[in-house]
């Protein structure tokens, strides 16, 4: 048994198997022969039976009694029924129990070996199994009437269970040879069974199968990538700790379908390859997530889909980061550029001998810079957003633009809250105008003010404008007219609806001879992350949203392409 249980999984299946085929054909087999010796067990009887009511009813037998040695006739009659009927023996007797005829001669006269009162007393037939002078038989025992009804003697006849016993066992080799068969095919089948199981576990056993789930669940929970699996329906059949968190899910979700989770539409098309490619950008709460959709094929046949995520939150931040510092470099390199241009203006003058000229140019340059600065400042007191709309105001005049800050801006100092949100937000916006002038060159108008319910941004541009039919889509993450270059694009305007969305705000377009952003960005505690209806906290597109504050009357005239910002 200890060998056995040391075997291979293959052994034991086979093993297993083959003794429950076996048991399941013996105990048929076993069934089979009981029915049948029942079966001609009463078979038996019933013949004796007849045989013994055909002898009580015959004239002879009943005239014979009345003769003085009834012995003498009915004894042949005996032999004469028994030779004929096959039986065993064939016995009469008085109805005080004496043998009139019996197959052994020497027994006439004598008294029954079994008792016949019954028969005798009641009058009734019996069948039954006894052991008698010639062994155990089958008998069947009818009483003989006399001619006015009265009981006067019986008849018995039996049949040796010998004989029952060989005609069973004349049905036994075709029983063998059928179990013998129905063993060979389960021995068969079963060996079938064990190839089978043995290729789908691809030869390993049970302990090898653990281990080998064991170290997968221990890989996949310890990656820091996010990892997650589906079917060809669609159901989720493995998610692994990064992906649970960064998509906020629970172990209750696996096995259910993408539509029935918690995620963004724009999160399902690229799980569900509805939106197909390598490195797809996706905004989920307030993470930038990267998602790759690779097919999983199992012995050349397609069995589903893995899905990674990786986490670029951080360092879209940093990008971010950089990209503010390359503005602040960018404007800087401006701006020593053209104090280079003032410094060779001043040291021609000099040369020249035009002393009065040059210190009237210093006053003139330097009391025009001072004024544009100062008229930053006085509108906005914030010395983080100042800074940027000075940076900007040098980047497009570097670029060709011009960028006005309009007479109605006023931002109160210590009224923005977080300053990181306000800079994102009017950054994103300023250099989306940028970049739509970069081909014809124009101004930038920008407004921004704080009000009871936040800050409250208007950003517009002389460039061509928006489609009508892209006006919607300016916002979703990865739209983008730009060409395409490294780096996920479609994001900027995605993460500033995101930032105003998530205060509990709002960003909206529209053309007014020109593509015109405005914005509303509450001051408050951000609210908590939305359902994720609406992606990241995004307002839903099918609820009226509030009118922007800032004139939008003008329509969406515009029919020109423009270029959107990532």
């Amino acid at each position: 048994m200890r060998r056995l249980l040391d075997a291979s999984l293959g052994t034991q299946l086979f093993v297993l198997q083959t003794v429950i085929v076996f048991l399941a054909v013996a105990g048929t087999a076993g069934v089979w022969m009981e029915h049948t010796r029942a079966l001609l067990d009463r078979q038996y009887r019933q013949r004796a039976l007849a045989i013994a009511e055909s002898v009580a009813g015959l004239p002879q037998v009943r005239e014979a009694f009345a003769l003085p040695r009834p012995e003498l006739s009915l004894q042949p009659i005996a032999l004469g029924v028994q030779a004929a009927t096959g039986a065993d023996y064939v016995v009469i007797a008085n109805r005080d129990q004496i043998r009139y005829a019996h197959p052994n001669p020497s027994l006439i006269g004598k008294r029954l070996s079994t008792d016949g009162s019954e028969i005798l007393t009641n009058g009734r037939r019996w069948t039954g199994v006894q052991t008698g002078t010639l062994g155990r038989s089958v008998r069947g025992k009818a009483p003989i009437f006399d001619s006015s009804g009265r009981v006067i003697g019986l008849a018995s006849v039996g049949i040796l269970e010998e004989r029952l016993a060989d005609q069973l066992g004349e049905a036994l080799p075709p029983l063998l040879w059928t179990v013998l068969a129905v063993l060979v095919a389960g021995s068969a089948a079963a060996a079938l069974i064990v190839r089978r199981v043995r290729r789908q576990t691809f030869g390993l056993e049970p302990g090898e199968i653990a281990a080998l789930l064991e170290q997968r669940e221990g890989v996949l929970h310890g990656v820091k990538e996010g990892v997650l699996a589906l079917d060809l329906q669609g159901r989720v059949t493995l998610v692994n700790d990064a992906a649970r968190e960064l998509l906020g899910l629970s172990r209750h979700d696996v096995g259910r379908s993408l539509r029935e989770m918690p995620l963004s539409d724009r999160m399902r098309d690229v799980l569900d390859g509805v939106d197909p490619g390598d490195d797809r950008v996706v905004l989920h709460r307030d993470r930038v997530l990267v998602l790759n959709r690779t097919p999983v094929a199992v012995r050349e046949l397609q069995s589903g889909w893995v899905v990674t995520l990786r986490d670029r939150t951080e360092l879209v931040r940093l990008t971010r980061e950089l990209d503010r510092a390359s503005t602040t470099t960018g404007a800087l390199r401006a701006q020593a550029h053209e104090f280079a241009n003032r410094m060779h203006t001043v040291v021609g003058l000099l040369e020249l001998g035009e002393y009065e000229t040059a210190v009237s140019y210093i006053t003139q340059t330097t009391e025009a810079y001072s004024r544009h600065a100062s008229g930053i400042r006085e509108k906005v007191a914030d010395p983080t957003l100042a800074a940027l709309l000075l940076a900007k105001s040098a980047e497009a005049a570097e670029r060709g633009a011009t960028l006005v800050l309009s007479d109605d801006s006023r931002v109160e100092e210590g009224m923005l809250g977080d300053p990181h949100d306000a800079v994102l937000v009017v950054g994103n916006l300023v250099a989306n105008a940028l970049d739509a002038l970069q081909e014809t060159g124009g101004t930038v108008e920008v407004s921004v003010r704080t009000e009871a319910d936040g800050l409250r941004v208007r950003v517009g541009d002389s460039g061509p404008g928006i489609t009508p039919g892209l006006v919607h889509e300016v916002f979703r993450e990865g739209f983008t007219t730009k060409a395409a270059h490294a780096g996920p694009r479609g994001l900027g305007l995605a993460l500033t609806r995101q930032t105003c969305a998530r205060r509990g705000g709002w960003v909206r377009v529209h053309n007014a001879g020109g593509a015109v952003f405005t914005a509303l960005l509450p001051t408050g505690e951000p609210a908590p992350p939305a359902a994720e209806g609406a992606l990241g906290g995004w307002v839903d597109r099918a609820r009226p949203a509030p009118a922007p504050p800032l004139a939008e009357g003008a329509g969406e005239s515009a029919s020109t392409e423009r270029k959107v910002p990532s």
